[in-house]
């Protein structure tokens, strides 16, 4: 991969990781558009090692909520920490469960497959626009609603769904507060995103031969920073009840997508 692609494609998903329009599904068409060619395990790499960054950059935004979350914890009580703990690790359950017995089938779905990717981004539209229609509540994410939104972020695993626009969308429809859904949203990946590292590294998947390492520190550092900038803005957006625009935004480029992959 060249270092300037891999610049590009760090943005991207920097981006595109908290603003609900599908970073796996951005990643896929911006590798078709700059011609990459890589096996679907090497593709898969990048992408395992872009969402690494944006799990970083999601720890420095909410470093005082984790920090607290922490505290709550060492406590050993029964409390707030605990029980929003608790309910990330029953939202984590599905994806689990999903990366366990499918990875080799998802794997196959990061190969350049572009009309796919464009009928995902149509549903992912779909599911920002009804958000966008919802009431705005005071209710935080209970255990029951943690599981449901945790099926929003298996199904999110497509390329094509977006991650943070199917849990929150998920979340708000299920009358959750939308500044807390967002919350919920950012942190709840961080641990399956380190899980999937330590797996891959035990496993002996993750191989970075020493031509493909500094294009993949480039672009886990332009994922990161741009991260930052992302998780902050989106966090105000979604407080604005601005998803309509990035449904409309999911619907120009799926159609495009769609109509790119059936001419290639």
């Amino acid at each position: 991969m060249e270092i300037i692609d891999a610049i590009i494609l760090g943005v991207i998903q920097g981006l595109t990781e908290f603003l609900p329009v599908s970073s796996s599904g951005h990643l896929e068409l911006g590798k078709a558009i700059l011609g990459d060619k890589s096996v679907p395990e090497e593709s898969l790499l990048f992408t395992v090692v872009l969402h690494f960054a944006t799990a970083l950059s999601t720890i420095v935004v909410f470093r005082k909520d984790i920090l607290q979350i922490l505290k709550g914890l060492f406590l050993f009580k029964k409390n707030e920490e605990t029980m929003f703990s608790l309910r990330i690790i029953v939202s984590m359950i599905p994806a689990v469960l999903i990366g366990l017995f499918f990875e080799e089938q998802l794997e196959q779905l990061f190969s350049g497959n572009i009309m796919f990717v464009g009928f995902m981004l149509l549903i992912t539209a779909i599911l920002l626009w009804l958000a966008d229609k919802a009431k705005d509540t005071n209710k935080v994410v209970s255990t029951p609603n943690a599981f449901i939104i945790g099926i929003a972020q298996a199904i999110a695993m497509l390329p094509g769904i977006s991650r943070s626009g199917a849990t929150i969308s998920t979340s708000v429809l299920l009358g959750n507060d939308k500044t807390k859904a967002a919350r919920f949203s950012f942190l709840m990946v961080i641990p399956l995103i380190f899980g999937k590292i330590a797996k891959d590294l035990l496993s002996g998947d993750l191989n970075i031969s020493s031509e493909s390492s500094f294009p993949l520190i480039l672009g886990f550092l332009a994922a990161f920073i741009s991260g930052l900038f992302a998780c902050t803005w989106m966090i105000s957006l979604v407080k604005k009840s601005k998803l309509s625009y990035f449904a409309l935004y999911c619907i120009v480029v799926g159609v495009i997508a769609i109509i790119f992959g059936f001419i290639k």
